[in-house]
């Protein structure tokens, strides 16, 4: 059974570890924080699991009670939001390629290639390379620091000049780096990597700009080896009927890179493998409402399940108020 470890808002505004397998969960004593319990296990020489064994079993909890009252957390935070660093790598996944070549083919002649295109079919062909080599480059974005990660419950709020909000169901690597520069991978969380999509649409060099937002990270870190397979289900509910369904994939079954080849590519700058510091890496989908016409509104909720994660993702959508911002000569 594999081990989820999830963060408890605490009624003193602390924080709580919660570890989980199968149907039994216990507060993990003496942490605060998943990521206390990261830097203890990387000191100590000992796996994450060895951690939790480590310390033992406190008071039993129910994390589905926890999660409908609304106390969980997103399961990975920095003491320092700006030592939190939200990336990710798109055309990653087999079938990712429709969706972003309809919304770029109109700017190109009918028999060109995308540039989408091409870089997804380089990914298929090389984004597996054999034992011991590096693949084909992805796709690679900035999205954001700690300050735009946001947990279950909480809404998604798109800046006031935003011209959509969008969801992406995902999967999250979560990493710590150790004080030698290593990048340890704790596991993975189900994501919703929000973007907008009709600034993406409009030029495909203002793709930056699309992934300047917010991302909902799910209640449960999933410790271990990662699954092969995941199968889950993206919907937005509207007044309480769902608007849109879907189904969605990862996991390396289904993409066309391995996590491995991802990761090389992200952590060898120096800049990412700074001690300290976590790393949030969206690693893709194929999965869009946008790429289905819809248009999402204020108060729409997103939400994401899938196996082997037992809580959902669930977010509403909000706008931020418009600011003015005039910079000053000094």
């Amino acid at each position: 059974m594999a081990l989820r470890l999830l963060q408890q808002r605490r009624e003193d505004g602390g924080r709580a570890v919660i570890a989980a397998e199968g149907d039994a969960a216990w507060i993990v004593p003496g942490v605060e924080t998943v990521y206390d319990l990261a830097s203890r296990a990387i000191a100590a020489g000992h796996t994450l699991a060895a951690a939790v064994e480590a310390a033992g079993r406190g008071d039993a909890v129910d994390p589905a009670a926890e999660h409908a009252a609304g106390r969980l957390a997103a399961p990975i935070a920095h003491p320092d939001p700006a030592h939190l660093i939200m990336t990710g790598t798109g055309l990653t996944h087999l079938g990712s390629a429709e969706g972003r070549a309809k919304m770029h083919a109109a700017a190109a002649a009918p028999e060109a290639q995308t540039d989408s295109m091409r870089m997804f079919l380089e990914g298929v062909e090389g984004g597996k390379p054999a034992a011991g080599q590096t693949g084909q480059q992805p796709e690679w974005f900035y999205k954001g620091d700690g300050t735009g990660t946001v947990g279950p419950g909480d809404a998604l709020t798109m800046p006031a000049f935003a011209q959509d909000g969008g969801e992406e169901p995902e999967l999250a690597g979560i990493y710590i780096i150790g004080p030698d520069g290593t990048p340890w991978r704790l596991g993975l969380c189900l994501a919703n990597e929000f973007s907008d999509h009709v600034t993406e649409r409009h030029n495909y060099l203002w793709l930056a700009h699309s992934k300047l937002r917010q991302a909902a990270l799910g209640p449960e870190l999933l410790v271990g080896p990662a699954p092969e397979h995941v199968e889950g289900t993206s919907r937005i509910l509207r007044g309480g009927e769902t608007l849109w369904e879907k189904p969605f994939l990862s996991g390396e079954a289904n993409m066309s890179h391995y996590l491995s080849n991802l990761e090389a590519h992200h952590f060898k700058y120096d800049l990412f493998r700074r001690p300290g510091d976590v790393h949030v890496h969206f690693f893709g989908t194929a999965t869009l409402s946008f790429s289905d016409g819809i248009r999402t509104e204020i108060g729409d909720i997103f939400e994401i399940e899938a196996a082997p994660f037992t809580l959902p993702l669930r977010n509403p959508l909000a706008q931020a108020e418009v600011k003015t911002v005039a910079v000053k000569a000094l």
